[in-house]
């Protein structure tokens, strides 16, 4: 029978999709492993293999349809057992329908014939039971034959209780076969999505006919909107505002540099921010949590989430446990995962389960600003450009170069006691930096 080839879910928090691109075309035959398409979630595009192989058969979502729900049909192909169901067909030929009109000629015996005729058709469906046929994806059938496993003795968790990759490799032992579970309920997802792809305006806009141009939404853009709107209008929020003096950060940065220079490393601000920001989180672990209904997860390292600007939006790559990593290895990871994040080739493990965010906009001249919190986090640092202010110091009007930061604490988690805490222990760091080399 026809394999279905679904939409697949290729990050924790995606719900749809944009088939950005086909590999492959109608009467292409797939091996397992093929590249098939390229699929734009909300945060990066990602290429497509093959589980199944067999002969493309239709391609059911064109390229550039945007809005594809995760599980819906995209594409089927031809599994191995429609070769066996081939003949099928010739088997309504095999019961010699007209050969009993043929025995009704014979006047005296019209009910013997009529009995014999019936006989062949229900031995035709008998015959298809007792033979060996095994619904089973042909990747399926060499790790069973290669492992010397009995199909018939395997349950498929595939559509229709076709027998997949993960039902041989749990009856090995190596794999649980649950995941694919989910498969049969895609049947009933493909039809509603396309139909709902082309929502009408809410309200009439006011404004003229051809004063303005029309840039569609792709899946980032959408994410973002939906995702900021849900944390800006559900998560009880409140900022919290420092200024640090950063002289003797840019001090150590020079020397760091210039001590690095024959290492190609090139320390930033924003690295020595991230480092600062994940000691603090060790100093003041009640920041670092996130909210749930069951109560407040302390996390035990200091995945740090980085704003990184790309076309159409921004994405937060992470930095795993950036409190055991040192201002090196920060500054090499960081420009790995922003040249990623650029060409949108971050996999979902490079950007999922931070712990807290930083979104950095002194670089282009931002004074100061707050940012929305990336839930589930309980707290985003928003920080501002260093610049010349006047400062007091020692009663004496003085110049020192001052960043602004402000931190937005979701009331859940972080109250204003805890987001003071954490605050003061990251101007410390950032105001007396050899803490960061400790």
């Amino acid at each position: 029978m026809p394999i279905d080839i679904l939409m697949p879910a290729l990050s924790p928090t995606m719900e749809e999709g944009v088939l950005a691109k086909w590999h492959v075309k109608v009467g292409d035959v797939l091996k397992s492993g093929d590249v098939i398409a390229e699929i734009e979630t909300d945060k990066a595009t990602m290429e497509v293999e093959a589980v199944d192989e067999g002969e493309v058969l239709e391609l059911l979502v064109a390229e550039g349809t945007q809005g594809v729900k995760v599980n819906a049909v995209i594409a089927r192909i031809a599994g191995e057992d429609d070769a066996s169901a081939a003949p099928a067909p010739a088997a309504p030929a095999a019961p010699v329908a007209p050969a009993a009109p043929v025995a009704p000629a014979a006047p005296a015996t019209p009910a013997t014939p009529a009995p014999a005729t019936p006989a062949p058709v229900a031995a035709a469906p008998a015959a298809a039971h007792a033979g060996e046929r095994i619904f089973a994806s042909p990747l399926a059938r060499r790790l069973a034959q290669g492992a010397g496993l009995d199909l018939a003795g395997i349950s498929g968790t595939g559509p229709n209780g076709r027998i997949v990759k993960a039902d041989v490799e749990a009856a090995m032992g190596r794999a649980p076969a649950a995941a694919p579970a989910a498969t049969p309920v895609a049947p009933a997802a493909p039809a509603a999505p396309v139909a709902a792809a082309a929502p009408a305006s809410a309200a009439p806009l006011p404004y003229a006919p051809g004063t303005y141009d029309v840039v569609p939404l792709d899946g980032m853009r959408r994410t973002i909107a939906r995702r900021m709107t849900d944390s800006f209008r559900d998560v009880p929020h409140f900022p919290l505002v420092v200024d640090i003096e950063i002289d003797r950060l840019l001090e150590l940065r020079k020397q760091l540099n210039a001590a690095a220079a024959s290492q190609n490393v090139k320390v930033s601000v924003n690295d020595l921010v991230i480092k600062a920001a994940a000691l603090a989180c060790v100093r003041v672990p009640e920041a670092n949590a996130s909210y749930t209904p069951d109560g407040l997860l302390i996390h035990h390292n200091a995945d740090i989430a980085v704003a990184v600007a790309i076309d159409g939006g921004l994405i937060t790559p992470v930095i795993r446990a950036a409190q055991t990593k040192g201002l090196s290895a920060i500054s090499r990871e960081m420009v790995v995962l922003a040249e990623k994040a650029k060409s949108r080739k971050l996999m979902p493990e490079d950007y999922t389960g931070g712990t807290f965010s930083i979104s950095n906009l002194g670089m282009m001249g931002i004074k100061s600003f707050a940012s929305i919190i990336n839930e589930p986090q309980g707290c985003i640092l928003s920080v501002g450009a260093g610049e010349p202010r006047p400062v007091v110091k020692d009663g004496a009007l003085a110049i020192a170069t001052v960043m602004t930061v402000t931190l937005t604490c979701d009331h859940r988690v972080v109250d204003g006691a805890v987001g003071s805490r954490w605050l003061a222990a990251f101007k410390d760091l950032l105001e007396n930096p050899v803490g960061l080399m400790l």
